[in-house]
């Protein structure tokens, strides 16, 4: 455990379920789904307008690459503070102020301008950015004793949300008239997780700001569990947002109508939804994490080559094999909520993890759309996506296999069991 000199070591204790009244578990729970649900609306509801975005607001090329790119890069720069938010704050605080710039944010892109579109997207992805990180010790603090299954939840809400967003983006905007409009009607949404996370701030069982327990997640960059957790991170996020952020308009330069485009990305994160609860379950099952990882990694590889060989007419099966792929993140996030000796730690691990990660996942879209305006072709980009999936497969190989600290506090509790009934 790394902790700064200057500060006490925070003990190893097991995550306690928090001894709440059930209005405050109620809300717990309540948090854990509409935050789920807006984690993805924000991004998914974007991509497939920008084409109608740049046509009406008349940016080019590098503003275009830049738009699905913000998101990513707000994640590793804002997600990066969250550590200090969180020590100033307190867990449900900083926690109801990023959904707050959320909320401001998406509402901000109801203006029909360039600068209102960036700007909106910028505040908005920096509140989505640090409920990215401190949700994993949400989860630990208020579900510790069934964090697997609220790691469920967490993740399927947020599936159903992208899903929803996708499927109705293109509709949504055709129906109001405007896609800024239909962008900004997405605050709504945002603001109910708001309205569930302030009277958690402020009630008498929320986590209060730490004192002498930080743990600086810069140097676990120098140890092999967090390079590790941060390249499987950053690979999974660059496939992730490559493909929530360039489908659409993949598909539709391929002769796709418009509303379809938009519904393979529906299809996409529909079908990640089952995804989610399939790796999970195998999760739960003593020995069979490493299965689960090859299992959604495979189906990933198998995606991204059917998207670059397979003709338009079967995009089907490229969205369906992708949205399987996408059970990496839920893995991910699971490990993460049971790795670490504490609160502090795990936030510190799932700091440098995401905002590094997310570092490293910004050149996929970046990349991708400046490729595709210089050669007029997303051939070649498609094809370096595809060696990424498979790198990605060969890490959380490795990933599948660590140890984890409540892995060997459950061993520990094997061992304590054994010695008694022997004695």
């Amino acid at each position: 455990m790394i902790v700064n000199s200057s500060e006490q070591l925070v003990p190893p204790d097991a995550p306690q379920a928090r001894k709440s009244p059930w209005v405050v578990g109620a809300l717990a729970v309540a948090a854990v789904i509409l935050v789920g649900l807006n984690l993805r609306m924000g991004i998914s509801s974007a991509s497939p307008l920008f084409h109608e975005l740049q046509e009406m607001l008349g940016y080019g090329t590098f503003i275009a690459s830049m738009l699905p790119t913000i998101p990513v890069l707000c994640f590793a720069v804002a997600g990066a503070a969250t550590s200090l938010v969180i020590r100033r704050t307190g867990l449900e605080l900083g926690i109801a102020l990023s959904l707050l710039l959320l909320t401001a944010g998406l509402a901000l892109r109801v203006v029909d301008s360039t600068w209102a579109l960036l700007a909106g997207t910028v505040v908005g992805m920096s509140g989505l950015a640090i409920c990215n990180v401190a949700m994993p010790s949400f989860i630990r603090e208020h579900h510790g004793h069934r964090s697997a299954s609220m790691t469920a939840a967490y993740t399927t809400t947020m599936s159903i949300g992208a899903t929803f967003a996708s499927a109705v983006s293109i509709p949504l905007a055709m129906q109001v008239g405007s896609p800024t409009t239909a962008l900004a009607l997405w605050a709504i949404p945002a603001s109910l997780a708001l309205l569930a996370f302030v009277p958690l701030s402020f009630s008498g069982n929320r986590t209060k700001p730490a004192v002498g327990a930080h743990v600086s997640p810069w140097p676990l960059l120098a140890t092999s569990k967090g390079l590790l957790f941060t390249t499987v991170f950053g690979i999974q996020s660059l496939l992730v947002y490559t493909v929530v952020s360039w489908l659409p308009h993949i598909l539709i330069s391929r002769g796709l109508e418009p509303a379809a485009a938009g519904l393979m990305l529906g299809i996409v994160q529909g079908v990640s939804i089952p995804a989610v609860l399939i790796m999970l379950w195998m999760a739960s099952k003593p020995g069979w994490l490493r299965s689960a990882f090859l299992l959604t990694t495979s189906c990933s590889v198998l995606g991204f080559l059917a998207l670059l060989v397979l003709p338009v007419e079967l995009s089907l099966i490229s969205s369906i094999l992708i949205g399987l792929g996408f059970g990496v993140f839920p893995l991910v996030m699971l490990m993460l909520s049971r790795s670490g000796g504490s609160a502090e730690e795990t936030t510190a691990l799932s700091t440098v993890a995401q905002s590094v990660g997310y570092l490293i996942a910004a050149l996929g879209p970046f990349a991708l759309g400046l490729m595709q305006g210089a050669l007029g072709s997303w051939t070649l980009g498609l094809a370096i996506v595809l060696v990424f999936a498979v790198v990605q497969l060969v890490f959380c190989f490795k990933l599948g296999g660590l140890r984890t600290e409540a892995d060997s506090r459950q061993l520990v509790e094997v061992d304590g069991s054994a010695e008694v009934e022997k004695s």
